[in-house]
């Protein structure tokens, strides 16, 4: 398919080709050079928030306080999580996005190349300004990332610097979604319609939508909190008038849609590398669509089970409690359909099936403990307990981590040009798979016994599991350091085996049908759509 690559002429004038040295980066309009910005940044914010986690992690170790002071360690778990979430997770999938989306739709471009730019160059300046809090007077942030008041507003001078960084991350995530909305919508070759669009493009659709949707919210919300500061309102204050739950019945109903922002492309990826090492199309395309639109639907409706304990009304709990048991049926069926795939599918086990593996029966675990969250006369027992901090680490580290180390694994042969070290990778995996286990999985017996979240501090009889879950969490911190050296050996000392146009036996997809590496500028003619290569719809 000559027509799909533009490097022919690309080659020949030298505007059309990247800009020599820093300017390349700082000036970056190029999809392919802000999707790889994207994804370095969010490396180095995973290192950062794992260092953080292993302070606290540290501090646990043993009862009794060890190695920090109470307020520094509520720092660490709220800098953690804000960096982990803002900072690795949703900028990696926004930067697999820039990177896949155009290859995938046959697209030149982003259609939205300085907004781009723009979009990612905030981030740097974002987590800087969140970063410079650990030095001010008073520390860093110290409420968890929900930010509740009144506990949030005895943050000292760092109070203004969070709420102007949320802020950025905020604006930074719309400006992506839009891009991608409009990207998907208007610059799809001709004769790929809705329906033959690959899962990962769908997936994205639909999170960008649910971006644009609750990260106004979001912005509400903490601007309503720096009013209350500063400017004597009284949203939040009781003493005032106001209503401290309010804050968590708005921040909550963007916190919701916020986790499926970052499981949804995760599915998208697992449902696109499935299918490949499975030498199957995907069982039922059409069904995956709709239950992640249903997804993204009921996230909106599902709020409150964060809230079971705030004294709300028997009815209330009983409509969150079946709206969020719900979700299970559409992600049922997703699980269903991926199982469904691989079944009597010629296997091979590469790195990138294997991250889906353990995404695919880790993932489940997380959704199992979320449905006895679900429960309200159960979350009563549960909530603010380390049984909380189980599930939603089960989703989002075998979830929405090993997702995107299988998105890397797959997708960077056709970045590079270069194969990666395969048995290096899948002793990435498995030492990944070990400890994710060994550090995550105690913490449901924890729990369940009563230990409460977010405390540096714990009874005797809890000494054993932390032990357990601090040996697991510095052995999968450290395992990530091989991760980081296996994409530098293929990524900057172009160590391994050069990579064919394919990369894999036999994939579906446009993005097989480029070169690999794939040219600086691909599809300046728009290419034709063949059931052969698109994932048809009607499979």
């Amino acid at each position: 398919m000559s027509s799909t690559v533009a490097d022919v002429h690309a080659d020949s004038h030298d505007h059309h080709g990247p800009a020599a040295g820093w300017r390349r980066w700082v000036y970056a309009t190029n999809h392919k050079d802000i999707g790889t910005m994207y994804l370095v940044f969010s490396l180095t914010m995973f290192f950062f928030g794992g260092a953080m986690a292993l302070v606290i992690r540290s501090e646990l170790f043993q009862p009794g306080l060890q190695f920090v002071d109470p307020a520094f360690f509520n720092q660490m778990t709220t800098m953690h999580a804000l960096i982990m979430v803002f900072g690795a997770v949703m900028p990696a999938f926004v930067g697999l996005a820039n990177w896949m989306i155009p290859l995938m739709i046959g697209a030149p471009d982003m259609a939205l190349p300085r907004m781009n730019n723009w979009s990612f160059w905030i981030l740097p300046v974002a987590f800087g300004i969140l970063g410079s809090t650990l030095f001010m007077q008073g520390g860093a942030p110290a409420s968890g990332w929900t930010m509740y008041p009144p506990l949030v507003l005895q943050t000292g001078d760092a109070f203004p610097f969070l709420i102007f960084s949320v802020h950025l991350m905020g604006i930074s995530s719309i400006m992506g979604a839009i891009n991608v909305i409009v990207t998907i919508l208007n610059m799809r070759a001709p004769d790929m319609t809705l329906l033959k669009m690959p899962m990962f493009v769908w997936t994205w659709l639909i999170t960008a939508y649910l971006l644009i949707a609750v990260m106004p919210v979001l912005a509400g919300a903490v601007t309503m909190l720096l009013t209350d500061q500063f400017f004597g309102t009284s949203f939040f204050l009781a003493a005032g008038g106001g209503d401290p739950v309010m804050f968590q019945h708005i921040f909550w109903f963007f916190g919701h849609p916020e986790v499926y922002i970052m499981i949804l492309p995760a599915f998208g990826v697992v449902s696109e590398i499935i299918p490949t090492f499975s030498r199957k199309p995907l069982f039922g395309h059409d069904s995956m669509v709709y239950a992640a639109s249903s997804i993204a639907f009921l996230s909106f409706i599902v709020w409150a089970h964060h809230m079971f304990t705030v004294g709300m009304p028997l009815t209330g709990q009983m409509f969150f409690m079946f709206a969020t048991m719900l979700i299970a049926v559409p992600t049922g069926v997703k699980v269903f359909n991926w199982l469904a795939t691989m079944w009597r599918g010629a296997m091979t086990f590469e790195t990138p099936l294997l991250f889906s593996l353990g995404f695919l029966f880790m993932f489940t675990i997380g959704g199992f403990s979320g449905l006895m969250l679900a429960i309200a006369p159960a979350d009563i027992q549960y909530h603010d307990s380390y049984f909380v901090v189980a599930h939603f680490h089960y989703v989002l580290v075998p979830g929405s981590i090993f997702a995107l180390m299988a998105a890397v694994y797959y997708w960077m042969p056709k970045w590079t040009g270069r194969y990666y070290n395969e048995s290096l990778g899948k002793l990435h995996f498995w030492l990944s798979t070990i400890f994710v286990n060994l550090t995550f999985f105690p913490m449901h017996f924890v729990g369940l016994a009563g230990m409460p979240r977010r405390i540096p501090d714990y009874s005797t009889q809890f000494a054993d599991f932390n032990s357990i879950a601090s040996i697991g969490a510095f052995g999968f911190g450290l395992s990530q350091l091989l991760f980081a050296w296996i994409v530098w050996q293929c990524c900057v000392q172009k160590k391994g085996v050069e990579a064919s146009q394919e990369v894999w036996e036999s994939p579906k997809g446009l993005e097989w049908t480029v070169p690999s590496p794939a040219p600086y500028h691909t599809f300046d003619t728009p290419p034709r759509v063949s059931g052969e290569v698109a994932f048809s719809h009607d499979g």
